[in-house]
């Protein structure tokens, strides 16, 4: 039944209009339960690429591209590794995997632990790897690149911007490495389809509430959830 897709991805859509990322999460946490990931994961990258391309028009005077294109190349690198893996893993485990993620991040972003200020290249690298390999598996590559920016001290219009920049071309390489395996089945393509509406409508939706509603208020109660539906996807 599209219904229910199309509602996770305006949710998904509505979130990271208003915070600057967490559409992948949102869906990503919900979808695969009901969809199974072969048809998810392909669906999320091509709605994403969508609402990135919202984003970044909407942001884009605030893009430095010198803050994001070490981590940028070396997630190019990764994506394509994390499509083929997450093809040739039980979807059991990886569906475990993509919960302890959520969880685990969730924590993270709860805590309010303040890491240290991450200067050296190396670590710009290190984001963009783990963060393609997780793009291109589950769609979930903001956790790192998020990590990241607060560890540089980007401020809200650089982080949507930044983030925005970044998921875009991500987004695109990955739904590329998903055309290229064949992942674009008439059912996922019937969806997408169906679900661009959808999407639209969460980031306009988004981005009219969000002088109304206080963002880190909202992405708190999104982070709650989000350790909830993790957990859910662990336990099976």
């Amino acid at each position: 039944m599209p219904l229910i897709p199309a509602l996770i991805l305006f949710l998904g859509a509505f979130t990271q209009s208003m915070t600057g990322f967490g559409s992948a999460l949102v869906a990503m946490s919900i979808l695969p339960s009901l969809l199974g990931l072969d048809i998810a994961a392909p669906l999320v990258a091509a709605t994403g690429l969508i609402l990135e391309i919202m984003l970044i028009l909407r942001y884009r005077q605030s893009l430095r591209l010198d803050a994001i294109w070490r981590a940028l190349a070396a997630s190019l690198a990764a994506a394509p590794l994390g499509v083929l893996a997450v093809r040739h893993i039980n979807e059991r485990a990886a569906l475990f995997l993509l919960g302890l993620l959520l969880v685990a991040y969730s924590l993270y972003a709860l805590s309010g632990i303040r890491l240290p200020a991450l200067t050296h290249p190396l670590w710009a690298w290190a984001t963009g790897l783990l963060s393609g390999l997780l793009g291109g598996a589950y769609n979930t590559a903001g956790p790192p690149i998020v990590v990241y920016g607060n560890c540089r001290g980007w401020d809200a219009a650089q982080f949507k911007s930044n983030l925005s920049g970044f998921f875009i071309i991500n987004s695109l390489f990955v739904t590329t490495s998903h055309a290229v395996n064949g992942n674009f089945t008439s059912e996922v393509m019937r969806l997408f389809l169906l679900c661009i509406p959808a999407t639209a409508l969460g980031f306009i939706v988004g981005q009219s509430m969000d002088r109304w509603l206080d963002p880190q208020r909202f992405r708190k109660i999104v982070l709650v959830l989000l350790i909830a539906l993790g957990a859910r996807l662990m336990l099976g």
